[in-house]
Parts: structure tokens; sequence; C-alpha cells
């Protein structure tokens, strides 16, 4: 295998295990040569991860690729502390070739320890011992001299400087503790160095399984023992519309929500609110949860009621308290506040409630937190927990390098933080819904009367930080309820309602029976009403505004032949429209409908049977009904699924933030449907 595929399998193995780094944390490197492509010249070559990539999946883009010699160089350029943050423009000089990826801060690391192949991993075990007091005669007494204690200081060419130098003196070492941050391991092949840090961590947990006390967060609580897991999921539906409220207030976000053991056993503990309010220590882990977590301070067994009136004090406070700990530590040169609520929000009993820009982000952030309770664990079992001090903290959360970073993301798209509810979105019109609102940024559950189905078609859009699949009959409130409760469970709440499940009967007035009008009527109409109750409640609740839509039809306006129980309903769904966008306009919700034509193509409803009823009443072979209905409009155009998506992409989208109570027809024109 060459150098650079050696790296990649290293890195992939070590970032397959939690036990080892955790998303998106750490980085490897490899020493090797190469030809340049100018002189014909052999060149040493360093090939490390580069910046905001992740191990478990890196592959050959996501290396940077680098002259050793320069890097090394500027060891020579270097001006002192106070300059050390000019150094990292230098190492775009550095770069070997075009393309790969922006070289991280951790470069200098990389470069400068004199070590063919390094790793640097944030595992918890090693930092346990990285955070806990006395932890540089913890590190002597667990690993003598092969593994050396590095005080704190954060990311940079004097961090790497400290290391080499170290390594240099020790010849015998094979890695060292980052005070409060992580580990670094060396070798002179990959495999060694593979086998140092895999050894580094092992070790460490073995230290702290053999001397760690039994009760490391000290005796439960009475009353924050955790709940029954139904209960508790029931609870944590009922809390998330107001949870992410708050976590909301001056950015949306996505929620995700964990009631994984080790958090809830936390929850439980006398230490857990002192701990808490220490935050977390390592960058990776604070970077995504914010300093802090909030901590609800109510026994599992309060009120729902109580519960979100505390938590909505303990915002302002947490929002004050964020606010004093930027005016703490801010200068001239600080960037801009970025917003002062939380992140990781904490309720015994029940679990955790992790925000983030996306589903990822949130769902990173809440491992990161359960990383930094397992840190905790470690460290206050063989000593007591010592994170950095909280100016180290702030240094790197409001580093320029951060965020000039920050400023690099891609400008978010139209529906970014949005959560889409789709109903009857497994196949036609839905399906094409729940496509375009996901590519368009969304996270969208998609709700179907047939689970398989839902299923299969949210895997097609994504893993389940994309999409999911609920099973909905829509006549049913109580199946409705379960389907909310899903997505404020999967993305902490909703944003975005499409009413689109319905079904069809082509029958003229004599030959429609009592049954085929309850039938229509229960699935479209009192459907839709279910559906925008349930979900309201939660719009309501969020205090974020909102969107529901309708998917009505030109129907709903146009009076057509054998179709007195569809184009019935579809009109009782064209007022609701109108009567909900005055009720709810006052909470920010916009209620709007779309009108369609008959939609042939991709169309469920009409392969059921409808579309060979038309085909009848029209006289027309049922195969030619789609180019029949683009004949009748003005355009000559035929509606398709996707014609119907864009127009809910629209309606949703900024650009008509200020319009509510409105159709849009989407029928190529059909001027007897005109809206008057």
């Amino acid at each position: 295998m060459s150098t650079v595929d050696d790296l990649l399998a290293r890195s992939n193995r070590l970032g397959a295990d939690p036990r080892n780094t955790n998303y998106a944390g750490g980085n490897t490197s490899a020493k090797g040569t190469g030809t340049d492509p100018v002189t014909g010249a052999e060149v040493e070559l360093l090939w490390v991860k580069g910046s905001g990539g992740d191990l478990g999946t890196l592959t050959e883009k996501g290396l940077a690729a680098l002259q050793l010699d320069r890097v090394r160089a500027l060891r020579g350029a270097y001006r002192g502390l106070d300059h050390e943050d000019e150094m990292v423009a230098a190492l775009d000089f550095c770069r070997f070739g075009p393309g790969g990826a922006a070289p991280s801060i951790d470069t200098f690391l990389h470069g400068l320890v004199d070590a063919p192949h390094v790793d640097h991993l944030h595992p918890d075990a090693g930092i346990a011992i990285a955070t806990a007091a006395g932890g540089a005669a913890l590190t002597e007494r667990i690993f003598g001299e092969k593994v050396l204690w590095v005080p704190w200081r954060r990311p940079g060419i004097q961090l790497g400087i400290d290391i080499a130098d170290l390594k240099d003196a020790h010849p015998d070492a094979v890695g060292v503790i980052h005070g409060g941050h992580g580990i670094t391991a060396w070798g002179a092949t990959s495999a060694e160095a593979e086998a140092n840090s895999l050894w580094i961590i092992r070790t460490a947990q073995e230290f702290l399984d053999a001397h760690g006390t039994a009760a490391p967060f000290g005796a439960p609580r009475r009353g924050f023992a955790a709940l029954p897991e139904q209960e508790r999921r029931v609870r944590a539906a009922a809390l998330a519309p107001s949870i992410r409220g708050l976590a909301s207030h001056d950015a949306p976000t996505v929620g995700h929500f964990s009631d994984a053991d080790a958090v809830l056993e936390f929850l439980a503990s006398e230490k857990a609110p002192a701990l808490a309010a220490l935050g977390t220590s390592c960058p990776d882990h604070f970077l995504r949860t914010k300093v802090t977590p909030l901590l609800l301070d109510l026994p599992a067994d309060a009120s729902i009621e109580d519960s979100i009136a505390r938590l909505r004090e303990l915002h302002e406070a947490y929002r004050d308290d964020y606010s004093a700990y930027y005016a703490r530590h801010a200068d001239a040169g600080s960037p801009p506040m970025r917003g002062a609520d939380p992140a990781i929000v904490l309720v015994p009993g029940v679990g955790m409630f992790s925000f983030g820009k996306d589903k990822q982000t949130a769902r990173v952030a809440g491992e990161f937190y359960l990383n930094a309770i397992n840190v905790m664990r470690g460290a206050e079992s063989v000593s007591s927990y010592a994170p950095i001090p909280e100016s180290e903290k702030f240094r790197i959360e409001y580093w320029a390098l951060e965020e000039a970073k920050l400023q690099r993301m891609p400008e978010p798209r139209s529906h970014a933080t949005r959560v889409a509810l789709v109903t009857g979105a497994a196949s036609g019109i839905g399906r094409a819904i729940a496509t375009r609102l996901a590519a368009e940024g969304a996270c969208v559950v998609i709700a179907d009367l047939d689970l398989d189905k839902s299923r299969a078609a949210a895997a097609e859009l994504g893993s389940s930080d994309v999409a999911i699949g609920v099973q909905v009959d829509v006549t049913d409130a109580a199946a409705i309820a379960r389907a909310v409760d899903a997505a404020v469970l999967a993305f902490g709440g909703l944003d975005l309602v499409v009413n689109n499940a319905g079904i069809s009967l082509s029958k003229p007035l004599l030959e429609t029976t009592e049954r085929d009008w309850d039938l229509q009527h229960d699935i479209m109409a009192k459907g839709s009403f279910l559906v925008s109750k349930a979900a309201a409640r939660v719009l309501i609740e969020q205090g974020l505004g909102g969107d529901i839509v309708y998917i009505a039809s030109k129907n709903s306006v146009f009076a057509g032949p054998n179709n007195i129980a569809y184009s019935a309903t579809k009109a009782d769904q064209a007022h609701q429209v109108r009567l909900l966008a005055v009720e709810l306009g006052e909470h920010g919700v916009r209620v709007n409908g779309v009108n369609p034509d008959g939609v042939v193509r991709g169309s469920g409803i009409f392969a059921s049977g409808w579309g060979a009823n038309r085909a009848a009443t029209y006289g027309i072979p049922e195969e030619k009904l789609g180019e029949f209905y683009a004949q009748r409009t003005i355009l000559r155009r035929e509606v398709l699924p996707e014609t119907v998506a864009n127009a809910v992409a629209v309606l949703t989208g900024p650009e008509l933030s200020h319009t509510t109570g409105l159709h849009v027809p989407v029928d190529a024109g059909v001027a007897a449907a005109f809206l008057r």
C-alpha cells in the first residue's frame, strides 16, 4: 500500500470506534516522498487530515498535502505567541499542488513532530486524564516515561513546538497527554502509530476501570431518576416544541433527543448541577455544545406546565450568564457574540435535547456532550474534574481563526432548519414535495398509510438526519398525534405541514353512496383538519411561526361531471385554508393552498382507478389522459408531481414570507378554475 493508502486505512479504523475519537474530531498524518511535477525532483511531503473532516469517513480529498521542509521552516519564521495566528496563513504557502483540503490548525503539530506517522485523538479515557486535577502526576503514574504530559495550550504552532521538543528530549516516549484536551501518539510506521494510539487509550481506560470509584457522580438525587421509557418519550415530545423555541431565540435550529443511559444516570446524580456548571473542556466538545448546558432543576415528576415555566426562567438566566461571559472576555478584536441560547438542554428523568443548524450538527452536539459526561465520570472517578479555564474557552470559541472558518461556510439553503411533515408522501405528489423540500435543506417526515413505503421513500432522500418515515392514518387523531410526536422527537419540532393525503372516487351523483361521501370527506376534509390541529399545537408552542399547505385541486372551484364527493371535499379543504389563515396568523403561521389540475404521471390516485374512471368520462384511452388534460389547458402543458412540489417550495420559502390565505393554481391554465 502507498503512504496515503496506509494513512487513510489507519484513519478510518481509528475513526470508526467512538472510544478513540468523536465525529470530526482528531487528525492523523503521514510523511513520505513525492515527485515535484516541475523539477522532477523527489520532495518530502506531509499528508494530514484537513480542516473539518471526519476520520471515520476520510478519503484522499479530505487530506491536505504540504511540502515538509516548508512546514518545518515555519518554526524559524515564527515571531512568538503574540503573532501565532499569522502562521496559519503561511500554511497555504506550504501546500503541494492544487486541490485537497484546507490545512487545519493542528498541521503544525503533525509537521514539527519528528515522526513519520502521528495521530492526534480525543478519546474519552484520554481526556478524562487530561481534565483530572493532578493530571500530570496521573499521567506519570499510569504511563511512566512512555507518555508525557503537556500543559494546556491552545492549538497552534507553539503547541507543535512544545510537543516536538518534548519528543526530542524523551526518545523512548510514544505520545503525550494534552492537558484539558486529548492525546497525541506517533510511530515509525503507520501500524506502530496506530498501536501506540490504541495502547494509550486502552491503558487509560484500564486505569480508570481498576482505580475509579464506584459512584463518581455521587449518590442519586431523590426524584431525579429516569422515568420509564414510554413515559419519558411522551414527556420529551410534550416538552420538545417549547425547548426548541427557547433554543431558537436568536437563530432557528434543528433538534435531537437522546435518552441514553449515561445521560439519564448523570442527570439523576447529586454532582450533576456542579459538573454541568463547570462546562466541557476539550475544544472539539465546547465548540459544538457551547461552554455549558442548560439544566432543568426540577424533579422528573414535575408537571409539564411547571417544567416549561421553569425552563423559560432558566433560559433567561442562561442568556444573561452567556452575555456576561462574553463581556468578561471580549476585547476590541473579538468577533460579535454569535447568540446566547443553549445548544444542550438537560431534563432530569427525560434526557438531553441538543440543537444545531441542521440535524447532523444537533445530533453530533449531543454525542459530544455524551463524550463530556464520560470524561467527567472518568476524571471524577480518580480525582476531580478540572476543565480548562473559562478565559481559554472564550479564546477558542471566539478565536479569529474559528470565526474565519464559520464565515467560509456556504449560505444556508432556503428551507434549512425547517422540519416538514408531508402526508401521503410515499408516492406521487407527496413524494415529489418531500423530495423538493429535502433538496432545499428541510428535514422531512414522510407520513403515509403504508409504513414500509414511507420508510423506503425516506431512505431514498438520505439518512435519518434528512428524513424519516412514519405510518399515519389521517382519519385517526391518535395516529396523527403519534406521527407529530415522532417528528418532534426526531428533529426537535415542526415548521411546515403539507396536507396531501387523499383518494379519489369518480362517480355521478346517483351512483355515489354515503360510504363514498364519508370516505372522501374523512380522508381529505376531516384528515386535513386533524393534521392541521395537531400541527398547530406544536407551531404555537414553539413560537417560531410556520406553514401549513393544503394540496387542494382546481376542482375546488371548477364544476366537472361525475365528481360530486371528490370536488366537494376539495372545496372544504380550500375553505379551511382561508379559515386557518385568519385564525393562525397571530402566531406567525401562514396557511396557503395549491390547486393542481389532474396529475396523472406518478400519481397513486390515478393508478388506483381514478384515471380509468376519468378517461371513461371523457371517452379517451386511459394512457392518453395526461395528454388530454394538457391539451385542454391554456399553456398546453401536463402537470407533474414536481410541478406541484415547486409551488409548495415557493409558498413556504422566504420569498413569500408575507403571503397567507392564497391558493396557487398549478393547472397550466384552466380558465374555468380561475380564482375570482
